[in-house]
């Protein structure tokens, strides 16, 4: 009887009460939710450095196309003589990233590029519909494609383009005006439309044109991709007569990064505080969202003659 009732309590003994349960399962959501904020920040910091490292190739490569042809490569190709707006209309649209993919590996790619046609055209399909992790930076969740339509009517698809987030200086202007007219600033009378940055239409920037100093000049910069309002970034180029063709590829330093704001054209990224850029000399800044707004416009010309100290 003894033993029975021994026997017994040890087998109450091995088992958990109701409260003793809820409390270790208490404490183990307690450790989940502060491990997992520490694991997310992890990850987006691995990320961060692969998107720091991509910019850093395409400053390496935008270097070596300029050792080979003493100049930076143009924003965007558009020539059409005779066209009231070649920036808009003009053949064959290829960007600066199509113009380095020999720089970052990708020569077969570009051999597949056809500069007789635009780059819209089915014969530069097999060549356009690409996606290079280069361009991409591995924060800012989307689609791998976007359809690109025509400006003023909406439903009116010209191309299909990949997806990018990386995009040149154009300066402290609005692309937009390069709609303009022919001699209508900041459109040429010859109808080329250029920017006070290192990237704009036919542009063939040299670095000894960069009289602000290397090392103080943005040239390339993050963009984020907002699917609601269909602000997609492409590598490709600037499809002709595209709704904000020219904002695919190139960006403006009209409001500082990650501005509540912001337009299209403006650089942001998702990573928290502000945004990554590449500067003449080839190196990787990262540039708060609460830099000074005249520090950063300065930043973004070539030849503004400011005086930049620490940003």
């Amino acid at each position: 009887m003894l033993f029975n009732q021994s026997h017994t309590e040890q087998n109450k003994s091995r088992g958990f009460t109701l409260i003793e349960l809820l409390v270790v399962i208490a404490i183990i959501a307690i450790l989940v939710a502060l491990l997992l904020p520490a694991v997310q920040q992890a990850r987006e910091a691995a990320r961060r450095s692969s998107c720091k490292n991509n910019l850093k190739q395409l400053g390496l490569a935008l270097h070596n196309y300029h050792d080979v042809h003493n100049a930076l490569p143009p924003g965007w190709i558009s020539v059409e003589p005779g066209a009231s707006h070649s920036a808009h209309e003009g053949v064959n649209g290829a960007g600066w990233g199509t113009m380095i993919l020999p720089y970052i590996e990708q020569p077969a790619l570009y051999d597949q590029f056809n500069p007789n046609f635009s780059i819209e055209t089915a014969v530069n399909d097999n060549f356009r519909l690409n996606n290079i992790a280069t361009y991409e930076c591995p924060s800012d969740p989307k689609p791998l494609r976007f359809e690109i339509e025509e400006e003023g009517s909406p439903g009116t698809v010209l191309a299909e383009l990949p997806t990018a987030n990386y995009v040149g200086v154009y300066g402290t202007g609005e692309l937009h005006d390069c709609e303009n007219a022919p001699g209508t600033a900041p459109v040429t009378s010859s109808g080329q439309c250029r920017g006070d940055g290192s990237f704009y239409h036919n542009s063939k920037v040299q670095f000894r044109d960069i009289t602000d100093g290397l090392s103080n000049t943005m040239i390339l910069g993050e963009r984020l991709t907002n699917e609601p309002l269909g602000w997609y970034t492409t590598w490709v180029g600037m499809v002709s007569e595209g709704e904000e063709a020219f904002q695919r590829v190139l960006g403006s330093m009209d409001h500082v990064p990650n501005s509540p704001f912001a337009h299209f054209d403006d650089f942001s990224s998702q990573h928290t505080g502000g945004a990554q850029f590449v500067l003449g000399d080839g190196h990787v800044r990262f540039v708060s969202e609460n830099i000074d707004y005249v520090v950063y416009q300065s930043l973004g010309t070539i030849q503004g003659g400011e005086v930049i100290g620490e940003f």
